[in-house]
């Protein structure tokens, strides 16, 4: 038993609607949060934010307010980048032809927007070229490399790549930069340079990156190249709301420098420069200025929809566009794609989550896949299956007798690498990624040998021994106590997401005043200490799962919330909400 399981559960909630056992701060933590608060004066929630994050009080101030002055590293601690980048500026003052080879989702579209935008301040033009998911699947292959080689003298891969060893072969008479981030293998493809943090033979301190940071970071050095030849490169402050975006996107964990990226990326963001995202985030109803969840929930999804069911270029060039009616053009179609999105995945989904329960939700693998399930959503269903069992999973949709299936891990266990030795020990027809997703490609005989073969390679990870997740609580806060002030005051420790999850906080013993469905799974509901304050809360997929049914029936009893703070926006006047995700009966 560890230590979070032998302290007494926070609230006596030991098993919520959920099924979660919910954790409070340790005593260490709270003596923690009040030393800080006495000894830099800033607010008690804020402190033990910190604290939970890990920061001595001496560092608080750096920490609240990252800069890319003291966090950005120096290129040249990749491999490769001088040469990527020197290569990169002779394309570009020699007037040869260059095309981007890019991944279709947020990351790879970002990507290719930063060296898109980039070379057009300089007055060069590119050949963006992004493959279709269904046709021709991720990566790099042979008759597109060979074709692009034919027509240009540069090709540079972004999110993409590092394990394509045929098809950058395949690209003869041009050069081939990757710039990525995705695990790389044993060997590397035959490429003029492979900028990548996950090669085996990098360190690893900078594993975290997503590939447009890896771009960021090139079009760094080629700046500074350009300086010692004292010349001026594009302004690269400008380009952030871009690697912000495909860092909360691609689910990077926010921590180091990506903490800088995505601060003054929404800094830049809320500027509005970018047509592209200003013309996403209006069809999207954003009305005040982004934070990190409106990137990875109203702003990725939408970019991701045409590489998912649409056409795959299109959040790319969404990204890039400096024609304002392109872009709104490409803005309402992504929208439109997304909605259908919504629809597919869920069919999906609940076939998935059918499959996989009669399969067992409690071995270290759980799993599904179907006929004609569509590739562009098996990996938003891998994740829902993954939160909801708390399991690393995967999910296949087939054609025929090859299915392409995506998988989604839990902290602890790199389902990447387990999947690379499937596709080494010819498990699989291909596969890739890095800790927390996956890709592959398997034949339907290929299909029961490689999961059982999978489901033992992360029971050595200590898959099969997981239980519920516990629910992590940053403290209780009384309705009173939840203020607009308060929330832009936890909002300093940002910003939230992967690797640095936004706090969590109780409100207990409270009635429930109001509860309605709304939508066709979410529930908003008002709730308070019975006396005089209120605060509304909403939560979405709700009515999917138990938490919905139990407070839409709540009959006068009351109830413990658990949740996370934010500020709802309507008609330019500001209130406090809770994001509820769980419940239990104050008994």
């Amino acid at each position: 038993m560890n230590a979070l399981q032998d302290k007494p559960a926070f609230l006596n909630v030991s098993a919520s609607a959920t099924g979660r056992r919910w954790v409070g701060p340790s005593v260490e933590e709270d003596r923690l949060s009040e030393a800080m608060a006495q000894e830099t004066g800033l607010p008690g929630s804020l402190c033990r934010t910190l604290v939970r994050r890990g920061v001595a009080a001496a560092d608080a101030p750096a920490f609240l307010a990252p800069t890319l002055r003291d966090l950005l590293p120096d290129p040249h601690g990749l491999k490769d980048m001088e040469k990527a980048a020197t290569r990169f500026l002779r394309a570009v003052e020699g007037n040869q032809r260059i095309a981007i080879f890019a991944d279709y989702d947020v990351d790879g579209g970002a990507s290719a927007a930063l060296l898109i935008t980039w070379l057009r301040d300089l007055g060069v033009s590119v050949t963006l070229y992004i493959p279709d998911r269904i046709d021709e699947g991720y990566g790099p292959n042979d008759a597109a490399m060979s074709a692009l080689a034919a027509e240009h003298d540069l090709i540079i891969c972004v999110d993409c790549g590092t394990l394509s060893h045929g098809p950058i072969a395949a690209a003869k008479g041009a050069d081939v930069i990757v710039l990525d981030h995705h695990l790389g293998g044993e060997t590397l493809p035959p490429a003029l340079a492979i900028v990548n943090p996950n090669r085996q033979d990098e360190t690893g301190d900078l594993g975290h990156l997503c590939a447009a940071s890896v771009v960021f970071l090139m079009l760094v050095e080629a700046n500074r190249q350009l300086r010692s030849a004292d010349k001026t490169g594009p302004d690269l402050m400008a380009l952030l709301d871009l690697v912000a975006l495909a860092t909360v996107a691609d689910v990077a964990p926010l921590t180091g420098v990506n903490r800088a990226f995505v601060r003054q990326g929404l800094t830049v963001m809320a500027r509005r420069e970018r047509i592209g995202l200003t013309a996403l985030a209006d069809v999207a109803g954003l009305d005040q200025a982004p934070t990190s969840y409106h990137l990875g929930f109203l702003l990725g999804p939408r970019v991701n929809a045409g590489g998912r069911i649409g056409k795959a270029d299109l959040g790319g060039r969404l990204l890039a566009t400096a024609d304002r009616h392109e872009a709104e053009a490409l803005a309402s179609k992504l929208d439109q794609l997304n909605t259908e999105r919504r629809e597919v995945e869920a069919q999906v989904r609940d076939a998935a989550l059918e499959q996989a329960t009669a399969r067992g939700l409690d071995g270290p693998l759980v799993w599904a896949a179907g006929e004609g399930w569509h590739p562009g959503v098996v990996g938003i269903v891998a994740a829902r299956l993954k939160e909801a069992t708390n399991r690393p999973s995967i999910v296949i949709g087939f054609e025929g007798d090859i299915g392409k299936g995506s998988g989604r891990s839990v902290a602890g266990v790199d389902l990447g690498a387990a999947i690379q030795r499937l596709a080494a020990d010819e498990l699989l027809l291909k596969g890739g990624g890095h800790k927390m997703a996956a890709g592959l490609t398997v034949t339907r005989d290929q299909l029961e040998p490689a999961m059982e073969r999978l489901g033992d390679l992360l029971a050595k990870q200590g898959a099969d021994a997981i239980g519920p997740a516990d629910l992590r609580l940053d403290g209780i806060l009384m309705p009173s106590a939840a203020s607009v002030e308060l929330v832009h005051q936890i909002e300093d420790a940002g910003p939230f997401g992967a690797g640095a999850p936004a706090p969590r906080f109780a409100f207990p013993d409270v009635l429930i005043h109001f509860a309605k469905q709304v939508g066709a799974n979410h529930l908003k509901i008002s709730f308070g200490d019975g006396i005089n304050a209120r605060i509304d809360a909403i939560c979405f997929g709700a009515m999917d799962g138990p938490v919905g049914p139990m407070l839409l029936g709540h009959n006068g009893a009351r109830f413990h919330l658990a949740g996370r703070l934010d500020i709802n926006t309507w008609q330019g006047r500001q209130s406090v909400q809770l994001r509820l995700e769980d419940a239990a009966p104050a008994y």
